[in-house]
Formats: structure tokens, sequence, C-alpha cells
């Protein structure tokens, strides 16, 4: 009879309440990926409606997240504002803003003028979020447990502007792209080394945080995308941002993608800097050529493919079981 009780008590626990902001990092690497096999498309002959088909599927995502995020903020404005003011969870709502300047990319040949409305809002988003994280910052006396490898997405974010801007048609376009890439710059250095230094200097990351470690690998790749835009090629420091970012998540990745890690939405931070490292990958190795490259390129893209299947397979899971409201 107890039991009873409690199995039909069970799904009233079940809220939009506890809707996570961070998994809107599902639709950065949805997007990131849908990017990836339009770039493998025009350099390796890849078919084109993957890409197109990817990116179909990112638009919905982020609608039903941006649908469900509204919700939560319309009922429960406490529990928004309580993520918003967190000092790690945040930073999380740079997904939004990435997320936005992603899609910009995937819609703009066939809605340009959406595309461009959502870019705008998009990096507005991701000036903002700069500016609150490092107002954070010089407040000062913040403990040194909580500096986490999720406060790169300020940085992370800006430099998208640029990743995603490069054919944005406005007057003022070309000069925000140069604001971003300058703030990026500066930013995501500085946010890598407090991290490294937190995790050199302080206890483990605990697990349920742990892939949270590949955003390492952010700034470096999406640095590699930013810069090769904005000085419109690859050169020997894009090559070395490319390559630092490939050691990188050769360290991290034995330390993420290993057994007794509970799966959560916090993997989909896994998601993005992968794509980004796939996307880099293609984008040199067309540069440099040689069949070493691309293999490279292939097997970065192969990789990301399967990771973000088994995130998309394991998110709707606990979807549809209710596990994810509860």
């Amino acid at each position: 009879m107890t039991s009873g009780i409690a199995a039909a008590s069970a799904p009233a626990d079940a809220s939009i309440r506890h809707l996570p902001v961070n998994l809107f990092a599902s639709v950065m690497g949805l997007s990131g990926l849908a990017l990836a096999w339009r770039l493998a498309h025009r350099n390796l002959d890849a078919p084109a409606f993957i890409g197109e088909a990817l990116g179909l599927l990112a638009i919905v995502v982020f609608v039903l997240m941006a649908a469900g995020y509204l919700s939560k903020l319309a009922k429960h404005p406490d529990a928004v504002l309580a993520e918003f003011r967190h000092p790690v969870g945040g930073n999380f709502f740079g997904t939004i803003a990435i997320s936005l300047l992603l899609l910009s990319s995937l819609i703009e040949p066939y809605a340009a003028s959406t595309a461009h409305a959502l870019w705008t809002l998009g990096a507005l988003g991701a000036f903002g979020l700069a500016f609150l994280a490092v107002s954070r910052l010089l407040k000062g006396q913040l403990e040194s447990a909580l500096v986490m490898p999720a406060w790169l997405l300020s940085g992370v974010a800006t430099l998208d502007i640029a990743v995603t801007g490069r054919d944005m048609p406005m007057a003022w376009a070309p000069e925000m792209n140069l604001i971003a890439g300058a703030l990026g710059a500066m930013l995501a250095p500085v946010l890598f080394v407090m991290i490294v230094s937190r995790l050199v200097h302080r206890e483990p990351l605990a697990p349920a945080v742990t892939p949270s470690l590949m955003m390492l690998v952010a700034p470096f790749e999406v640095g590699f995308l930013a810069y090769t835009n904005l000085v419109g090629g690859v050169d020997r420091f894009a090559a070395v941002l490319f390559y630092f970012g490939l050691f990188l998540f050769l360290v991290v990745a034995p330390k993420v993608f290993r057994p007794g890690i509970a799966f959560s939405p916090a993997w989909w931070g896994i998601s993005f800097p992968l794509a980004a490292l796939a996307s880099a990958a293609l984008k040199y190795a067309h540069h440099a050529g040689g069949q070493p490259l691309q293999m490279l390129a292939v097997v970065l893209l192969a990789v990301l493919s399967v990771a973000l299947a088994v995130l998309f397979v394991r998110t709707l899971r606990i979807v549809l079981n209710g596990q994810l409201f509860r």
C-alpha cells in the first residue's frame, strides 16, 4: 500500500521548474554538428542532406527548449532567478546566446532576414553575459572551489559572434565582430588560466561536473574559427590554436569518457567543444591538405556524431520517463 502511494505520488514531483538552462547546450551541440557536416559537404563531398537534416533537428529542439524555459519563467520566476544568480549555473545562460548565434548560421541560406535578427539578438546576449561575468569576478572574495569550466562560456560566447558573423551584411557587423574578437581573445585566456589553477590546486571536480572538462578545448578551437574569419584565412597562429586545442582534447578525453559518471543534461557540455574541434579540423585540413589531416578530420567528425547520437537518445529517454523534470 505504501509503495503504491509512493508510486502514485512520484509523477506529481515532476515540474517544469526543474528544466535546467544548461540543456540549451543540446542546441549548441546539434547546431555545431550540423555546421560541421555542412563543412564536410563543401570540403569532403559528404552528402548535403545530413547537415540540413541535423540543422532542422537543432531548430526543433531550440523551439521546444525555448517554449519549456519560457513556461518555467512564467510559472517559476524564482527558480529562473536562482539559476541566473548562481555563481556557476548562471554561466549556462550563455548557452542561449550561443544557440541563437549558431542557429543564425543554420537558417541564413533559407531566411536571411530572420538569421540577421537572431545573430544580432545572440550577439547582444553574448556581450551582456561577458559584462556580467567580469562584473561578478571583480566583486572579489569568490570561493576558488566555485571556479568551474562553465565560466568559459562567457568568453566562448563572444568568440562565437565572430565565428557566425563573417557574412552579416549590416554596416556595423564588421566592427561588432572585431569587438567580439577583442573580448573573447582577452577574456577566454584569463578564465582558462583561473580554471586550470583551480584544477591544479584544489580537489578534483565532482563526477557530476567532470564532463565539463571538455569545455577547456572550446577557447582554442572556437578561437581558431573566429580568428580565421577575422583575418580571412588560416595562418600559423591559427594552426597553433588548432593544435593546442587538439592536444587538450587528447588530455581530457580519458578523464571525461570513463565509466562511473552518471548521465545527466550536464553531459551536453561536451558537445559544442567537440563540434568546434571537428569544424576546425575540417577547415585546417582543407587549408593544409594531406591525407593524414583529412583522416583526422573525418575521425573527429565521426566521434562527434556518435557522441551526440548517444546524448540525444539518452536525453530523449529521461524526457519521456519524466526524470528530466524531477
